[in-house]
């Protein structure tokens, strides 16, 4: 099958929009917050800034880079720079095909929470029982995976111009907007300004190594490195458009979604539960389970909720678009494939690899690997495992295989540098270590040995 001509975006703002929808997902709606307040709320914002324009910063502008020189995806970049090297570009596309079944999955279930807050279900999604309910109702959780991952599959259809970017241009701001309304509508909540005072306000008292981990976590997932999407981004970028400042632009995007997130649940959490830190939950658990019943006591549930969960949706649709591309674009680039028929291979790929997991908390609900059930299972080999593996042998790939150099000379194309000579510390010997840190924490907190 013939690869069609190679889609690009239409220029930086295409580019910063998309790359900054593939940044803003699951992971900064409700892990940051849930972050944040675990690990000291201002302090822990303060750290994920710092590292957010040190360590993202390096380890962006390296994948975008190494997409835009060899005008390849992740799958086919590495080998093009180095031969003995390709099997990065296999992990770095590996990741995104077992994330995006999964993905697909959380898809679905905000669809069901946001299809209940349209219809005026608010009291029924409050309720104890119901997210239980949910995930014990397979075929129903099918459908809206289905839905989910067909949605995600008609964008990458339509291609990188019509599709990708045209979609993120569409939706960033309208998801922008829905955060602002939900914010500032928790921040004037009675008793909320404690929790705003906790979110932004540093106390260094609260500092501890494990925040710091957190925060590089939080930031290393929540900016799509180490996973192909910056590089396949990176590759549709034209050579005139500053690579740089690009990149400058989407870490701003990133943190001010996340500080939104932040604003948004943060705040309304502290006033419904009269300053009690631990009512934020974790994970599904704060998005899915307190959140709803923090609405139905904050008054105007039906519209608080339906505009929180369209929001949800929207996020985790512009970063599903983002993964699925980064399958498609290597599949494309390495076997030059058709790209319509490989993305509806991949779109049904997704979605029958995505039925496992949603049986893993029914049909098959005793079926652990590791004391995992499936979708956990799979989350943990690529978060945990996977992406910071593949970083790792990026920065090592960068600064010890080809040489900081061939980055240098591809960024100043198009802009003057002015951060090279952090890129060049933090690539050699800073983001390695960090990378390792995060690797051993994140086992060893598998394994039950640590508790962060």
């Amino acid at each position: 099958m013939k690869n069609d001509k190679r889609g690009t975006f239409s220029g930086g703002i295409g580019f910063v929009l998309a790359a900054a929808g593939s940044a803003v997902g699951l992971g900064n709606i409700w892990r940051f917050p849930y972050l944040a307040a675990k690990y000291g709320g201002g302090i822990f914002l303060l750290f994920y800034i710092l590292l957010v324009v040190t360590f993202g910063f390096t380890l962006m502008v390296a994948e975008n880079a190494i997409g835009r020189k060899t005008g390849k995806s992740a799958l086919s970049a590495f080998g093009r720079l180095s031969k003995k090297w390709a099997f990065i570009g296999i992990i770095a596309t590996l990741i995104p095909m077992i994330i995006q079944p999964y993905y697909n999955v959380i898809g679905g279930w905000v669809i069901e929470y946001a299809a209940t807050y349209l219809t005026g279900g608010h009291a029924l999604a409050a309720s104890d029982d119901f997210f239980s309910n949910m995930l014990a109702s397979p075929m129903r959780l099918i459908i809206f995976q289905f839905i989910f991952s067909g949605i995600t599959t008609l964008v990458i259809l339509r291609g990188v111009q019509k599709g990708v970017e045209k979609f993120s241009t569409i939706l960033m701001p309208v998801l922008i907007a829905l955060a602002i309304f939900v914010a500032i509508y928790s921040i004037t909540l009675p008793g909320a300004i404690t929790g705003v005072k906790y979110f932004f306000v540093p106390d260094f008292s609260k500092f501890s190594l494990q925040g710091v981990l957190a925060a590089m976590g939080q930031m290393f997932y929540s900016l799509s490195l180490a996973m192909g999407i910056m590089i396949a981004y990176g590759s549709y970028l034209p050579k005139q458009s500053n690579l740089e400042k690009n990149v400058g632009k989407i870490e701003i995007f990133d943190t001010s979604i996340a500080i939104l997130a932040g604003l948004m649940i943060v705040p309304a959490v502290f006033a419904f539960s009269n300053g009690d830190e631990s009512a934020l939950g974790k994970g599904a658990g704060l998005m899915f389970q307190t959140l709803p019943k923090v609405f139905e006591n904050m008054g105007w549930s039906t519209i608080i909720g339906s505009s929180f969960f369209i929001l949800v949706l929207l996020a985790a649709l512009t970063s599903s678009i983002s993964i699925m591309e980064a399958i498609v674009s290597s599949l494309c680039d390495r076997f030059d494939w058709n790209r319509t028929k490989t993305t509806i291979g991949a779109g049904i790929g997704s979605f029958l690899l995505g039925i496992p997991p949603i049986l893993g908390y029914s049909v098959w609900k005793g079926v652990t690997i590791g004391g995992k059930n499936i979708l956990d299972m799979m989350d943990f080999v690529t978060n945990s495992v996977l992406m910071p593996v593949c970083a790792l042998l990026t920065c090592i790939f960068v600064a010890y295989v080809i040489g900081v150099n061939v980055i240098h000379k591809e960024v100043k194309i198009s802009s003057e540098f002015k951060r090279q000579k952090m890129f060049d510390i933090v690539i050699k010997y800073i983001a390695p270590v960090l990378i390792v840190a995060i690797l051993i924490s994140s086992i060893l907190e598998a394994m039950g040995i640590i508790n962060f």
